[in-house]
């Protein structure tokens, strides 16, 4: 899944070779930087990091239930 398919906001299982040791972590895209695509980022949650989208790769989205929504990273 390459950026220009990301959504703000959504929440994504994902893999890097760079972070986690390899291992599937949960990623949400972030648009702190800049609402351009070019600038999103992905938030690392539980950490105060951030990636570029090209460093994982995207495995599949997190579905939650309504009655649980997410708030946006770095509010």
């Amino acid at each position: 899944m390459v950026a220009a398919s990301l959504v703000p906001g959504a929440v994504y299982w994902a893999k890097s070779s760079k972070y986690f040791d390899g291992r599937a972590t949960i990623v949400q895209v972030s648009t702190v930087f800049g609402d351009d695509p070019a600038y999103w980022t992905l938030a690392l949650l539980g950490t105060d990091q951030h990636a570029m989208p090209a460093d994982f790769e995207i495995i599949a989205s997190v579905e939650l239930p309504e009655e649980y929504p997410l708030r946006q990273a770095a509010e």
